[in-house]
């Protein structure tokens, strides 16, 4: 499936998050516009959603390849469209309900699954690692001499001046947009595949050892990975490698790992559900 890709209105101004035209600068602050669409349901591009929800986990550098037309017809890095987050947040609502129907003694249970999948893994935390990624990547390696540490220009919600004043700002929406981005392969590999898998990965075998903390290791190494492309694809920004460094980190710590500590076994019952399960083998 292949995103549609629409022109802009002739008569529309440029739609960047929350950033205001030349004439309008001195009427106030507008509400991003990403807010303002949270419920215009008919206008949200659920198709295009798909398709980065399915080219995440195939081939996660074509969803990045697109931000320089976007930038250029909008105005902005970030796409101020929720249908992303709407579309992650049903999968999650659906997963939440299978592990509550499998593992919770109850109702009750069951929906305190559903609203600490939904707004505590998934909103939650994202906008914390947004807010952490805003701060320290425009820092550390946002535009300017081409170095570690210094201060640099960033922009909250979307670029308020032309190139060379501002338009090379990082926005917080477009590191909401990597940050829910990147979640992906988190919800693929820990909430649907370990939950298919639990059965297997919980027993005390070392081979089911050896998958549910591979399972671990490749859902947090895609994520940083998606996170690395994401800013990667910024031209302003330098030395992203640096993303790539908690890899090897997580690289060891699955090796360690190995020797005896099932973390499936251990943290699924307790991190994923949010709540106190029945036993799970």
């Amino acid at each position: 499936m292949n995103p549609h890709i629409s022109l802009p209105r002739p008569t529309g101004g440029p739609s960047n998050f929350g950033s205001t035209t030349p004439s309008s600068r001195n009427e106030g602050v507008r509400m991003p516009r990403f807010f303002k669409r949270l419920f215009k349901f008919p206008q949200m591009d659920f198709e295009m959603a798909i398709w980065e929800m399915t080219s995440l986990i195939i081939a996660p550098k074509k969803v990045f390849r697109s931000i320089y037309y976007h930038k250029q017809t909008k105005n902005t890095w970030h796409r101020p469209d929720p249908s992303f987050t709407y579309l992650l947040s049903f999968f999650l609502l659906l997963t939440s309900f299978a592990w509550g129907v499998a593992y919770a003694d109850g109702f009750p249970r069951t929906l305190r699954i559903t609203l600490v999948f939904i707004f505590i893994h998934f909103l939650l935390l994202s906008l914390l690692i947004a807010t952490l990624f805003y701060f320290l990547v425009g820092r550390l390696l946002g535009p300017g001499v081409r170095g570690l540490p210094g201060r640099r220009r960033q922009g909250l919600f979307g670029n308020l001046g032309e190139e060379g004043e501002g338009g090379n700002e990082l926005e917080f929406g477009y590191c909401w947009d990597v940050a829910i981005r990147a979640f992906v392969p988190i919800w693929v590999f820990l909430y649907v595949v370990q939950f298919l898998c639990m059965p297997v990965v919980a027993t005390n075998h070392w081979l089911s050892l050896l998958l549910g903390n591979t399972l671990y290791l490749a859902a947090l190494n895609y994520y940083f990975i998606i996170t690395f492309l994401g800013y990667n694809a910024l031209p302003f920004l330098h030395h992203t490698e640096l993303l790539l460094v908690p890899i090897a980190i997580t690289t060891i710590l699955w090796f360690v790992s190995l020797f005896g500590y099932n973390l499936s076994k251990h943290l699924a019952p307790v991190l994923w559900a949010g709540a106190k399960l029945r036993k799970v083998v």
